[in-house]
C-alpha cells in the first residue's frame, strides 16, 4: 500500500479565519509540503503576524487578505516559528517598520538553510531533484532577498502588542535547533509552529524525540484552548497528542531495528506504520528514523539535506502500489 495519499482533485482555497477574538489563521489546506498557515493577532492599534510563506507569491496573497486586519492595525511584530523556509521565506513583505524575532537555533537554520539552498534542490538531477520538484514544483524560489530576523530570544520572550501580551516559547531544538510556539493568553490561542502537523506527517530534522514530547506537553500545560497548528486545520489543543502518539511510535520502533543492525533505510522500508500510515506525507518516516538513528549514535552532525530527501524519495519509490 502506498504511504500517501491522493491529493483532493480541486482543493480548498486559503482563507483567513477568526479563531477567536483578536486571534486570526491564514490556513493553506491541504497542509501539504511548504502549505504552511500564518497568524495574525490584533492588539490594540497594531498587530502581530506570526510567520511569512515559502515564497513572494504565496505570502503577497496572505498579506493582501489580511489586510481587512492589519490596515486598521499594521503589522509592528513578526514572529518566525523556526527556520523552514516555509515559515520565512516571504520575510521580506513585510513591512521595515516591522520588528522580526526568532529563538537563537532558528536564525541559525535560516542562514544556513535559504531559498538558493532550496532552489538548487529542486534544480537537482535524478531522484533527488525529481522528488523536489514532485513537492515543491508549486513555489518561485527565485528573486527571494533573505531578511532575517532583527532580534534572537532564547527561552521566553513576552512580545506587547498594543497592551495585549503575547508569549514566545522557545520548544526546541525538536521539528528544527529552534521551535517558538506563540501563546495570546487574551484568547486562549496558541500558534504551535512545525511542533504541530494537524492530520499530517510530522518532519523531524533535529530531534530529539524526547524534546519533542516534551515540547507537545508544553503547550498542553499553556491553557489554550484552540491550536493553530504549522499545517493543517485550526483545531482543539488536545490534538496535539498524536503528534506525541506518532513520534513515540516511531522510536519504539526504531530502536529494535537499530539494534539488529539494519541500516536506517532499512528501518524505515521494514516499519509498518499501522494506524499512521493513511496520513499524508508518510515518506518522512525515513528522515524520523534518519534522527533516531543519530540519537542512538551520538553523532552531531545530520545528514545532508539531499541526502534525507534522497532517502524520503527512496523509501516512497519502494512502498508505491
Amino acid at each position: 500500500m502506498s504511504r500517501t495519499q491522493p491529493k483532493a482533485e480541486a482543493p480548498e482555497e486559503p482563507r483567513l479565519e477568526q479563531v477567536r477574538g483578536g486571534s486570526y489563521a491564514w490556513v493553506q489546506p491541504d497542509g501539504g509540503w511548504g502549505l504552511s498557515n500564518a497568524g495574525v493577532v490584533v492588539g490594540g492599534s497594531e498587530s502581530l503576524l506570526v510567520d511569512t510563506l515559502f515564497d513572494l507569491a504565496h505570502t503577497r496573497r496572505m498579506l493582501e487578505a489580511t489586510a481587512v486586519l492589519t490596515e486598521q492595525a499594521p503589522i509592528r511584530h513578526v514572529v518566525n516559528t523556526h527556520g523552514n523556509g516555509d515559515h520565512w521565506f516571504g520575510n521580506e513583505l513585510v513591512s521595515p517598520e516591522a520588528s522580526i524575532v526568532a529563538a537563537q537555533g532558528s536564525v541559525e537554520d535560516m542562514h544556513a538553510v535559504g531559498p538558493r539552498t532550496v532552489q538548487e534542490l529542486v534544480s537537482a538531477p535524478g531522484a533527488v531533484g525529481d522528488y523536489g520538484r514532485a513537492i515543491f514544483g508549486r513555489y518561485d524560489f527565485t528573486g527571494i532577498t533573505p531578511r532575517y530576523p532583527d532580534h534572537a530570544f532564547t527561552g521566553e520572550h513576552v512580545v506587547s502588542v498594543g497592551g495585549t501580551e503575547v508569549l514566545l516559547v522557545d520548544v526546541g531544538p525538536a521539528h528544527t535547533r529552534g521551535d517558538t510556539v506563540v501563546y495570546c493568553e487574551r484568547d486562549r490561542v496558541v500558534y504551535t509552529g512545525d511542533i504541530m502537523f494537524a492530520g499530517g506527517t510530522p518532519i523531524m530534522w533535529e530531534g530529539p524525540v524526547q524534546n519533542w514530547v516534551a515540547a507537545c506537553r508544553r503547550i498542553l500545560d499553556l491553557g489554550a484552548d484552540l491550536a493553530v497548528p504549522g499545517h493543517g486545520p485550526v483545531s482543539a489543543v488536545s490534538r496535539i497528542r498524536e503528534m506525541v502518539d506518532y513520534l513515540e511510535f516511531v522510536r519504539d520502533e526504531t530502536v529494535p531495528r537499530f539494534e539488529a543492525g539494519m541500516t536506517s533505510l532499512e528501518a524505515a522500508t521494514d516499519i509498518d506504520l499501522g494506524s499512521f500510515s493513511g496520513w499524508p506525507e508518510a515518506e518522512r518516516l525515513a528522515v524520523n528514523v534518519a534522527t533516531v538513528y543519530r540519537e542512538l549514535t551520538t553523532e552531531t552532525e545530520p545528514p545532508s539535506g539531499p541526502e534525507l530527501f534522497g532517502c524520503m524519495a527512496a523509501l516512497l519509490g519502494t512502498t508505491k502500489e
